[in-house]
Formats: structure tokens, sequence, C-alpha cells
């Protein structure tokens, strides 16, 4: 749930209504602002410390989201039984590993350092269905490109699903397409070496959370069956060009629930807060007990979870072709001297010290260097393997 993406929008919308029928430019900062708390709770069926996140709404001229921080945060469930959640980085994490039951209700409680009580209306978990498969296939998409097309199915036979919710997280290979066995660096002002580089720098991973709200609704169909595109890839983009791996979670809500996030979805999707859709008012199911006139944005969400995760190959699907690069990676020539006419010592140098560009070869003093991401990988991402990963 991404309610901290939207919160400024919402804002914005309200001082939309207040602005009706100005004309004129007017510049956006928040001259009238209500602080509220946003939660953004989902408690599943897996085993796990399970996670609660609380914020703060934020102007348009402030830079990040506060968190909430010093609050209780308690899970109960109509057992008496209770689940204490303690912070730890910026989140709250449950105190010891538990996972949602049926045939409980579950509500969430936060008490606020200022005093305030908040309180989720109970919630209970619903139908266990797990994800069918994750299939990916070549396709062509809507504007005629051919690439990757990733969809999830899933299947209740019992029609007790029907509201699903999907996130998804990708994982990629990527290897510098012009990484050297040396490596240069300067020696001083005007001088340089050749040295062995670092084998490390060559293969890494780096990783992206889906950040759309992405439903599906099948109360309307025949079946409740899910066979949902859920990620479209082009066939050029670097990501899949070596080794691609995506994580597909499912959630299966309530009405409720849906109802929340569709709302949340339309509302962060619309092309202008004056335009003539109207996604709804965002109304979620935890109110301030203690004080009625204070306001709180989220959902304490009761859902049943499950995740698939596939690997590929870009040669699985395009043997034919090179993998796809991320950047040019064309040669750029330094004539690596410091005085006359042509002269790019001190720019090399530059661009060495700064890590901006690695080596690729020389003849004498006329140097070829590339951009530092062609030959370097850990310049923008990680060469830690994830412990998930196989090849």
């Amino acid at each position: 749930m991404k309610i901290h993406k939207i919160k400024n929008i919402i804002l914005f919308a309200f001082l939309a209504i207040l602005l009706n029928g100005c004309t004129e430019t007017y510049p956006l900062l928040t001259n009238t602002y209500e602080e509220i708390i946003v939660v953004e709770a989902t408690l599943t069926n897996e085993l796990k410390n399970q996670e609660i996140k609380i914020t703060k709404t934020s102007r348009f001229e402030d830079d990040g989201i506060e968190p909430e921080t010093g609050a209780k945060v308690v899970v109960k469930d109509d057992q008496n039984n209770e689940y204490l959640f303690e912070e730890n980085a910026g989140t709250y994490k449950s105190q010891t590993a538990f996972a949602a039951a049926p045939d409980r209700q579950y509500t969430l409680e936060i008490t606020t350092k200022d005093r305030k009580i908040y309180q989720s209306t109970p919630q209970t978990l619903t139908a266990v269905n797990p994800i069918e498969s994750v299939v990916p296939s070549l396709a062509t998409n809507k504007n005629n490109e051919t690439g990757i097309q990733i969809n999830v199915n899933s299947y209740d036979e019992n029609k007790s699903s029907k509201y699903y919710r999907y996130e998804y997280e990708e994982t990629y290979k990527i290897v510098a397409p012009r990484w050297n066995s040396l490596k240069i660096i300067a020696t001083g002002p005007q001088t340089v070496a050749l040295i062995n580089n670092d084998p490390s720098t060559r293969i890494c991973y780096s990783t992206q959370k889906s950040s759309d709200i992405i439903l599906v609704n099948t109360n309307n169909q025949t079946e409740d069956r899910v066979n949902l595109p859920i990620r479209f890839i082009q066939e050029d983009n670097y990501i899949i060009g070596h080794r691609y791996s995506i994580l597909v979670k499912q959630y299966i809500e309530n009405l409720e629930a849906y109802t929340f996030h569709r709302i949340l979805r339309d509302i962060a999707g619309s092309s202008s807060i004056l335009s003539p859709k109207q996604p709804g008012l965002l109304s979620g199911n935890i109110k301030c007990i203690s004080d009625s006139n204070t306001k709180v944005i989220g959902f304490f969400d009761v859902a049943s979870y499950s995740e698939t995760r596939i690997f590929f190959n870009y040669n699985d699907f395009f043997p034919a072709k090179p993998a796809p690069y991320f950047n040019t990676c064309e040669d750029i020539p330094f004539l690596f001297c410091f005085a006359g006419e042509g002269c790019e010592g001190e720019t090399m140098i530059y661009n060495i010290n700064r890590n901006l560009m690695t080596y690729i070869g020389n003849s004498a003093l006329n140097y070829r260097l590339v951009d530092a991401e062609c030959g370097d990988c850990t310049s923008f991402s990680s060469n830690i393997i994830p412990s998930f990963w196989t090849e």
C-alpha cells in the first residue's frame, strides 16, 4: 500500500477546491496545513514479523516523509491475544513472528506520543488462494513494441477470493559491457598508473519494487479466475539483458479494502485534480477514538498472501540478439598532456579521481575511457549476490 506517495496529492485537492475559479498562476505552497498521521498496515497469513508503517502528511515544499515516532502499536484479536510492535528503522515491527489465522478478528490500535488513540474496525483473514503461476512470453504491446509479457494466473474454484491486489519485485543481473582487467588511477597531479582491476566490479544485481496499485476484481466474471498482464519489458531494456527474476506478490482483500485501494489508485493516477473524473472519498477503517475531530488516513488490511518467483535469461527469448546495454558505452579519447593545444590531462585526472570514467586502452599518451557504469557496475548497482539468486 503506497499511501505516502499520494498524500500530497490529497492535500493539493483540498487546496484546488479552495482556489476553484482562479485563473492566475498560483505558487504551490501550503498556506494551510493540518498534520495527519498516515497508516500503512497489511497483516497477512505469513509467519513473520509483521510490519506497520506510520508517517505524517507533508507540505508541498517539504523534502521527504516524516515518520511518526514514539507510538505504541498493538494488534489484538478476539481470543485476547495481543501482538506488540516496536520501532525499527522507520517502521513498526511485531516483537514476535505471527500469522493471521482464519476465523479470528484482528484490530489495530495506535497510541501516539501526544496520547491520541487510533483504532481500526475488526478485520478477518480473507480466503486463502495461492498464485497458480507466473508466466513470461514473447509478445507485442499496444505500441507495436516487441518484448516480454509477464502474466500472473490465479483461480479459486470456490469463487470466494474475488478481490486481488498485486505487487512485484524485479531483480536483474548486470554485466558491465566494457569491463577491463586493468584500472587506471591517478598517482599524482599529472601522473597516472595502470593496476589490476577488481573482478567484483564486473557483475552486479539490482532490485526494483513496483510502485503502482495493481488491482483485479473478478466479481463480474463467470469464474473467479485471474490472468493479469502484470509487467511488460521491451526487448531493448537492459534489465533483461542477461538474467532476470520477478517475485510476484498476491494479496486477497475484502470488498472494503479493495474499494479503499481502488480510490487511492484513481486519485494517484488522475491526470488533473480538476478533471471531471471523481474517484470518490478516501475513507479508511481507522478512526481516532480519543478525539473525533482528529483525522487519519489509512487502512488496516488483513489479507491472505502468496508469492511466486520466476527466472529467465535474455537468450531464452532472443537467442540471436546481443544483450542490450544501458548506455552507448562509446570510447572517449583523451590526450594525456598538460601544456599545448589539445591537452586534456587535467580533465582526464578529474574524471578518474571522481570515478566518473573507467579505462579501456591507450597508445602512448592517447587514452580511451568510457563512462563509469560501462566498466564498473558498482558505480550504480550492488555486487552482492541476492540470497535467492540461482543461475
